[in-house]
């Protein structure tokens, strides 16, 4: 059994209007040593695979044509063996 750990977070160069929505709630909190935020998404999946290195190419296709929006997205992909 292997489990895929992956972050999803908008590409540096799209707004993330969500993260500025938080960003200024924690400065009107009186948080302003806080520069900059970004709101992302994080999935687990458990997947039985032979091996750590099938594990982590079908976490990937499943990143790459489901989990993430390539055009915006970006994502980073950690496969840990349970």
């Amino acid at each position: 059994m292997f489990v895929a750990k992956i972050n999803v977070t908008l590409k540096e160069s799209v707004l993330d209007p969500q993260g500025q929505t938080v960003l200024r709630t924690l400065h009107d909190q009186g948080k302003g040593q806080i520069q900059d935020l970004r709101v992302g998404k994080y999935i687990e999946i458990k997947l039985n695979a032979s091996s750590l290195k099938e594990a982590e190419t079908i976490a990937k296709e499943i990143c790459e044509s489901v989990l993430v929006n390539q055009v915006i997205e970006t994502y980073k992909l950690v496969v840990e063996s349970q």
